[in-house]
């Protein structure tokens, strides 16, 4: 019979925050957590096997990213992803309309005059998902944030 190792606790003292973290749906970025990933990574089979024995599935990806997966794709996610997806498409669309460099995307400042604009060139779009309100897209960008898409900064967002 294969027991599993034991789980040092003491060698996981991000535990809590990594697993708030993940919990409530975030992806983990290397980039902008940098003390939890490494951590994460250094000890990744003790947090796999820890996760795993809770009933969540640990995925690490190597670009740099971790989340608890799901096999269960709740039709809420898949209308979340669906509408980010718009969202993003309007975004990008709009800024080259007025000439912004695309690539310069994480200078982009998304406020709730940017969104305002967006309704208003983009309405029968965005009213087709429920989105024509300025305060549904803020929600919107909020779970973008929570899945490291976006970053809240002031009064808006960033990509």
């Amino acid at each position: 019979m294969n027991t599993p190792a034991p789980i040092e606790l003491g060698r996981l003292p991000s535990l809590a925050d990594l697993f708030a973290h993940l919990l409530a749906g975030k992806h983990l970025n290397r980039l902008a957590h940098h003390s939890l990933w490494a951590e994460l990574e250094r000890e990744q089979a003790q947090y796999a096997q820890l996760f795993a024995a809770l009933g969540y599935d640990l995925r690490i990806d190597g670009r740099g990213f971790a989340w608890f997966h799901f096999d269960e794709a709740s039709s809420n996610v898949s209308k979340t992803t669906r509408q980010l997806a718009l969202l993003f498409m309007l975004i990008f669309e709009f800024k080259a309309d007025g000439g912004a460099h695309l690539a310069r995307f994480t200078d982009w400042q998304i406020d709730h005059s940017f969104l305002s604009a967006l309704i208003e060139k983009h309405q029968l779009l965005l009213a087709a998902e429920n989105l024509a309100e300025p305060d549904l897209l803020q929600q919107l960008l909020r779970s973008a944030a929570n899945y490291g898409f976006a970053i809240a900064e002031g009064a808006g967002w960033r990509l």
